[in-house]
């Protein structure tokens, strides 16, 4: 039951954010797709840089335990065209079409609806994809730190770093 409270409390807490940020304006994520407005994208990697940086540290803290996921190769490619194409043709992706829908936008109901669909898709075709698509590229269990052959602590402050000069540079450029 408490893990049913966190998650509720941390997805109530990333639709805020969301929509402060205004990433789940239809406009943004338009701009997004066509890479005039960068706005989705720093929410994003910011999101990611904060994550990785609190991960490693609770589980160096030993308060968090990693659970990584196998790297298959078939199913990221695979799955990001379908992510890719549903996000290009209702301008929503998942989580900013709850938020649209929210706020209101009822066409974001179309997507909500495709997603539940796919998500019932893909578990009929499950089976068949374990054996075919999903065993493509398999990597294992890999983290880039384990791919470099270097602590986290290292990698991590390159990521940063990397990512805000990214920032200075989208701000340069208006985008």
């Amino acid at each position: 039951m408490k893990m049913i409270i966190y998650g509720l409390v941390t997805g109530i807490l990333f639709g805020f954010l969301l929509q402060k940020a205004r990433v789940i304006r239809y406009d943004k994520q338009l701009g997004a797709l066509r890479l005039i407005d960068m706005t989705i994208v720093k929410f994003m990697l910011s999101t990611v840089l904060v994550a990785m940086v609190g991960t490693y540290l609770l589980k160096d803290l030993g308060l968090a335990k990693l659970s990584i996921k196998p790297t298959l190769l078939g199913g990221v490619i695979f799955g990001g065209l379908i992510f890719g194409i549903g996000w290009g043709l209702l301008g929503y992706c998942p989580g900013t079409a709850l938020g649209a829908l929210g706020e209101g936008r009822f066409d974001a109901l179309w997507g909500i609806l495709g997603m539940l669909v796919g998500a019932g898709l893909y578990a009929e075709a499950y089976p068949t994809l374990k054996k075919t698509v999903l065993t493509w590229g398999d990597f294992g269990k890999i983290t880039l730190p384990q791919v470099l052959g270097l602590n986290h602590w290292i990698i991590i402050p390159i990521l940063v770093i990397g990512g805000l000069l990214l920032f200075r540079w989208f701000e340069k450029k208006g985008v």
